[in-house]
Order: C-alpha cells, then sequence, then structure tokens
C-alpha cells in the first residue's frame, strides 16, 4: 500500500463530515496530531441539521447500518459507541408498500422475514428468501475485507483468488438476474435491489456485487440513533476532540500552500494552519480545486442520480407508516429508465418516506411528528438545471403531496406545520457536482480500483476522502473512505486502544495571516 512519505506528526482534516471524523479518529488513534476545519457551525456535513419550530430535521441520510464501523472508529481512541451514541435496532427495518395495495415488513432476522415472505408469496418463495439472504452473507464475506475495506494503488491488486471466488458467486453478473435466481415474485425482488439506486445504476444494469447494499439493509440490520441521525457525527466529534483533536468551526478553506510535492499549509478565511499531511473531504472537484490537479481518466465521470427531499413537521401521522416505508409505484424500469438516463422526473414514483419520531418522539414537539419523503430524480448533468430547479421546485412539492394523498397518507398536505424542501439546486449551492449529494455513480468504470483514488498524482501528501472516492456512496463506506484516508498517512499502524498523543509547544496550529 502507498503510504505519504516524510513526517506526518500533525494532519490537518479538511471538513468535519463522517469520513473526515473517521480519519480524525484514527489517526488519532495512530499518534497523530489533528484539526479539523469546518465551514460550517457543527459537525456533520451532508448528515446536517435543520431546527423549525422545536422540529429537529435530519438532512443528510436517513438509513444507519453497520455499527460495527461507527464502533470501529471509537474504538481507534479507546472510546466506546455505547457511552457515547444510543442506537435503536429497528423491527422491521422497512415496510413495503405496493401499487397494487399489498404490504411487506421487511425483517432482518431469517425466521420472521422468511414467514413474512411466506405470508406475502407463498412457501416457494419464503426457500428462495432463504437460498438469497445465505447468497448475500457469502457476498458481503467475500467482498468486505477484500474488496471495500481496502486500498487500491493498481487494477492488478484485483487479480487472484479472491476475485475468482467473486465471480464464482456471480458477483459481475447484472444484480436483477441475480436477485430472479432466488425470488420470482417480482414485488420481493425490488425490495432487495432498489438499493442499487444508492449506487447510481439501475439494478438491471448495476453488478450483481452491490448487492452487498442489500445485504446491510435487510440482513445486517438497520438502526437508528436517539436524537436522530445527526447525533451520530455530534458523537464522534466529541470523541475526536476528548481524544486531543482541535476543531476549527466556520472556516472555509481557501487554498493550500504548497512546496514543491507537498502541502505545507492549509489556508483559510481565518487563518493559516501549519501541517505535515492534509485529508481532503470536499466534494471531488473541490478537492481537485483545491490541489490544483486532477486524474487522468480515459472517460469522464458520472454522475449519480440526485434527489429531492420533503421534510415535514406534521399534527398528525399514520398507522401504516414505519420507522422507514418503501412505497413503490407501479412502474419499476421505466422509471430508473427517467431518472438514470432521459433526466426526466419520475412519472410513477416510488419513495422512502422515513419516520423518524416513530422511534424517537422527542425529535418534534409533543404530539407532533416527522416526515421525510425522498425522491430520487434526475441529476443537472442529463435533467433539470439548478436555475430550472428553483421554478420547478414548489410544483413539484404539492406533487408529491398529492401523490402520497393518492397513496393513503389522507390529509398530508393540510397538517403540515413545518416544512423544507432540498432540491438537486441546494445540493449544487452546497458545492456537490451535478447537483447530487450522491456523488459519482458506481458503474464498472468507477468500482474498486477505477473509482477516484485516494492518492492524486503529483502531491506527496494529500490524501482524499468521501463517498466520491474510495470506496464509495453511503454511510458505511464514507466511514470506511476516513479510514482508509488515515491508513494511508500512518500505513495502517495505530496506538493502543486510550492513548493519545502529546501535545507539545512547538507544534502550534495557528499562526497570523
Amino acid at each position: 500500500m502507498r503510504t505519504v512519505p516524510g513526517r506526518t506528526d500533525h494532519v490537518v482534516v479538511v471538513g468535519a463530515g463522517l469520513a473526515g471524523l473517521s480519519a480524525a479518529l484514527h489517526l488519532l488513534g495512530a499518534g497523530r496530531r489533528v484539526t479539523v476545519v469546518e465551514r460550517c457551525a457543527v459537525p456533520g456535513g451532508r448528515a446536517g441539521l435543520e431546527t423549525r419550530g422545536g422540529y429537529r430535521m435530519d438532512t443528510g441520510p436517513t438509513v444507519l447500518t453497520m455499527p460495527d464501523l461507527v464502533e470501529e472508529a471509537f474504538a481507534a481512541v479507546g472510546a466506546r459507541m455505547r457511552d457515547r451514541l444510543d442506537l435503536v435496532p429497528l423491527h422491521p427495518a422497512y415496510r413495503a408498500r405496493f401499487a397494487d395495495g399489498s404490504a411487506l415488513a421487511v425483517h432482518t432476522g431469517a425466521e420472521a422475514m422468511a414467514a413474512e415472505v411466506e405470508r406475502f408469496a407463498g412457501a416457494r418463495e419464503a426457500l428462495g428468501y432463504l437460498r438469497l439472504r445465505e447468497w448475500l452473507e457469502r457476498l458481503y464475506r467475500a467482498q468486505m475485507r477484500r474488496f471495500i475495506d481496502v486500498n487500491f494503488d493498481s487494477p492488478f491488486q484485483l487479480f487472484g483468488a479472491d476475485l475468482a471466488r467473486l465471480a464464482a458467486l456471480g458477483g459481475f453478473g447484472r444484480l436483477d438476474g441475480r436477485i430472479g435466481r432466488f425470488l420470482s415474485d417480482e414485488r420481493l425482488r425490488r425490495v432487495f435491489s432498489f438499493q442499487a439506486l444508492y449506487a447510481g445504476v439501475p439494478p438491471a444494469r448495476a453488478l450483481a456485487a452491490y448487492a452487498v447494499i442489500a445485504y446491510m439493509d435487510t440482513v445486517a440490520g438497520v438502526f437508528f440513533p436517539r436524537g436522530g441521525m445527526h447525533a451520530l457525527p455530534r458523537a464522534l466529534a466529541d470523541a475526536a476532540a476528548g481524544a486531543g483533536a482541535e476543531f476549527r468551526y466556520e472556516e472555509s478553506v481557501t487554498r493550500l500552500e504548497r512546496s514543491g510535492s507537498r502541502v505545507t499549509a492549509v489556508v483559510t478565511d481565518r487563518g493559516r494552519v501549519p501541517c505535515d499531511a492534509v485529508v481532503l473531504t470536499a466534494d471531488l472537484p473541490v478537492a481537485y480545486g483545491l490541489l490544483g490537479r486532477r486524474p487522468r481518466r480515459p472517460l469522464r465521470l458520472r454522475h449519480s442520480p440526485s434527489a429531492v427531499v420533503l421534510h415535514l413537521g406534521t399534527d398528525r401521522s399514520w398507522p401504516d407508516l414505519g420507522h422507514h416505508t418503501l412505497s413503490f409505484g407501479a412502474a419499476w424500469a421505466r422509471t430508473f429508465g427517467e431518472i438514470t438516463r432521459t433526466g426526466r422526473l419520475m412519472s410513477d414514483p416510488s419513495l422512502l418516506i422515513t419516520r423518524p419520531t416513530a422511534t424517537d418522539p422527542s425529535l418534534a414537539p409533543p404530539g407532533r411528528h416527522l416526515h421525510y419523503v425522498l425522491a430520487p430524480c434526475p441529476n443537472t448533468d442529463i435533467g433539470p438545471g439548478a436555475r430550472e430547479w428553483r421554478d420547478l421546485a414548489p410544483r413539484y412539492r404539492d406533487a408529491l403531496l398529492t401523490e402520497l394523498e393518492r397513496r393513503g397518507l389522507t390529509g398530508l398536505g393540510s397538517c403540515v406545520e413545518e416544512e423544507l424542501l432540498v432540491t438537486p439546486a441546494d445540493w449544487t449551492a452546497s458545492g456537490h457536482a451535478a447537483g447530487t449529494p450522491f456523488s459519482a455513480a458506481h458503474t464498472f468504470a468507477q468500482t474498486g480500483p477505477f473509482r477516484p483514488r485516494n492518492f492524486v498524482r503529483g502531491t506527496d501528501n494529500a490524501v482524499l476522502a468521501g463517498c466520491g472516492t474510495t470506496p464509495g456512496v453511503g454511510v458505511p463506506t464514507v466511514l470506511l473512505s476516513g479510514k482508509l484516508a488515515a491508513a494511508r498517512i500512518t500505513g495502517g499502524r495505530t496506538r493502543p486502544a486510550g492513548t493519545r498523543h502529546p501535545r507539545s509547544a512547538d507544534t502550534a496550529t495557528t499562526e497570523a495571516v
């Protein structure tokens, strides 16, 4: 594994999102002194928080899986997750509702889910589910430590017994076809393949290897932190601060000072921070702009679809809604084509509805409820641009409410007390390329060693982290990206749990401009 040469005593992490916080904790655990520079007033990055009228709205991810990766980040500095974060397992993980009126509770326990599938679609499909579950577990074991939690320096690292094992499992076939080998019911196939949208590719074209996301959702379990998803970055930041990290909030990085091929300081709008190495967690175009370099690629980066998110604080809720509800339209292939190829809004949308107050009522005023509606949509490269969204947004908001009322949320429009609408125009304003928070799509040419690497040629001591680089999009993989970035600096070596790097007077973090 290629690592940063030379001195790496003091590392500046640019961005206090999940990737940056993970990197900071792993660096601290390896004995480095860490300064985190964040343009916002609080940690979180994409996992932000908006408070309106007593409603605490998470503005980023709403689904948390693989808590062992969160535990690993805390453990790097000798902390315990259970002391800082209260995670509630969700049972069921999802409720799925279909256009034909049928409904399915998606359990992560094998027996409970097999019984539910048998009720929903018969004994043959229940047996198929158990075979699918076994395959998902084998797929996860084949990939996690060999293809996901790993720093690639060359595509040639792929070749060997691990690649053969993944190929034998059918990982290089198509996701939809592979799921179809186990399940014939089209509704069930959706439940185990919709996750491909997280990777930015329709299930019919996604690699079967990306069923590993379905493993995380439907086998490993879905969790929710008390206090909302924003409690996760807050807890990680508190642990990092307790281990000696310095946080500089409300500072925007303006440039990097260089001496030859090394970054020597991070310059902000409020000061200058000398460093021995830097971790950049901004979206790829921003990071490349700061470095003044970008990798040479034969093809232009292709970005994932975007999303419209409608946050609603209401004076009522609906008993059929779970914490997470998948509301599928009748169309499937057509809507994927619309948002990934033709650049049109979904004509028959499939939606994720999250009701966090089902698990934590304290996120809203007494007797009130929070609902988030996520509607996938084209990114601004192929669909409406940021300027168009400013006019389109209110009409699309009304269309979503009308569709949700048609699907059984009667009276939704009249019971809204507070709301926040986020569109690709807002993602663009936040600095996300192509108006999408999901960064580069996970096509074959943008996966594993072909994904933009966390080392950029021409700079010896700058490493990237975040969803645009290795290993990719999603809370678990973004946490891993921070860990992998730290490993590039430390060589993967960590200090014994509970030890801290001594702070010394000759390594001051700030100089006057």
